[in-house]
């Protein structure tokens, strides 16, 4: 069993605090039991204490975790170097940038260690059947590169970049600033060198000291089946240089599909608007209509009205695995809605035939009993009851 304090009971706040409660608590604890104000032996302790519980219950979804299960809950995401959380703080540095600002340390050297490059967003338009059936596109992309001419380091060749007088190569300056727990000592970023800690006193022809320069180029994107709008593939490496040595950034496509003349897409299925004569309707045809794969026989019955919807199976888009891949995993279905339409100009000939039909028909008015056009459009989108 864990040993650990309950995180309420730490910040001195009820299962029922709010956000600002808890903030409230942990800046007066923090002021507390920092260890340039509390020079009590257990001060370092119980100030990492409080953080830790801050960064559980200031989090949303980890507060509610830990309201279930405790610190089981989270043990592997509570702690000193909880990170990537709202309302969490991954060191003791980063309570003073939040409420003091500048960088707490008094004199430490700033690692500018590598750092992962930029990702990158590129919108590609493809037609219905290419988010259909898949496809292969090739894409130009303008993006930053690493300046081949003096290799990322911004300094003519044959030169190098120099330690920044101002801040002796570290990249910040350090300044004293007056708070509520008295006088420390902050960094910021160099104004000189903006935080490089390098000047450069020859800058490169290519990239004029900027160490990186724009290339188009061109990349060939794989689109899977089944895609739609808003689909993002994501091509790994192909964003941002990153910087001293770090990664490079990844550039996401984002998809946006062009509308089809005929069809119409909900999910995995699609639907065709079709629209026949009141002979057809009155005694069924068979007919040839337009699918993703051709064009198919479709078998109208006798006293079709319209809205009533027929089904083809499996002709619709392709279903992709739940993560996106377009590995096969079956169709949806085509639907096809009818509209009958009547003719608003006759010919003699059918003004003719049509009041020889009428006579037959007699002129009584019924109304209709059972489902009418609007019950079965509800049954078709929305299931039935």
């Amino acid at each position: 069993m864990s040993n650990k304090r309950d995180y309420y009971d730490v910040l001195g706040v009820p299962r029922t605090a709010t956000k600002d409660d808890m903030k409230k608590a942990f800046r007066r604890l923090a002021r507390q039991y920092h260890p340039d104000v509390n020079k009590e032996n257990d001060a370092t302790e119980r100030f990492k204490e409080v953080n830790e519980a801050y960064e559980v219950l200031s989090n949303e979804k980890m507060r509610a975790t830990y309201d279930q299960f405790g610190h089981a809950g989270v043990q592997n995401g509570g702690g000193h170097g909880f990170s990537g959380f709202e309302g969490g703080f991954g060191n003791v540095a980063d309570i003073f940038e939040e409420f003091f600002g500048g960088s707490f340390g008094g004199g430490r050297r700033r690692r500018r260690g590598p750092r992962r490059g930029q990702d990158l967003q590129y919108r590609l338009t493809i037609s219905f059947e290419e988010a259909v059936f898949g496809a292969e596109k090739e894409i130009e992309v303008t993006r930053p590169e690493i300046c081949p001419g003096c290799n990322g380091s911004g300094a003519k060749a044959g030169a190098a970049p120099i330690a920044c007088t101002n801040c002796n190569g570290l990249g910040h300056v350090r300044r004293v600033q007056q708070s509520i727990l008295g006088q420390f000592v902050t960094e910021a970023p160099c104004p000189t060198c903006q935080g490089t800690g390098e000047l450069i006193p020859e800058v490169c022809e290519t990239c004029h000291g900027q160490k990186q320069i724009q290339q188009t180029r061109t990349l060939k994107v794989k689109i899977p089946a089944g895609v739609d709008n808003d689909t993002q593939i994501r091509l790994t490496g192909e964003g941002s240089p990153g910087a001293n040595g770090g990664p490079p950034g990844n550039l996401y496509v984002v998809l946006y599909v062009r509308k089809h003349q005929f069809f119409q897409r909900r999910g995995t299925d699609v639907w065709l608007d079709l629209q026949i004569n009141v002979a057809q309707a009155a005694l069924g045809d068979e007919v040839m209509v337009p699918t993703l794969d051709g064009e198919q026989t479709l078998i109208i019955e006798p006293g079709t009205e319209s809205g009533k919807v027929y089904r083809i199976r499996g002709l619709g888009v392709p279903r992709l695995d739940r993560r996106g891949r377009g590995i096969p995993m079956g169709r949806g279905d085509q639907h096809v809605l009818i509209h009958v339409s009547i003719p608003t100009k006759l010919t003699p000939e059918q003004e003719r035939l049509f009041k020889e039909l009428s006579l037959t028909l007699g002129k009584e008015v019924i109304p209709q009993q059972g489902k009418g056009i609007f019950s079965q459009l509800k049954d078709a989108f929305f299931g039935k009851a």
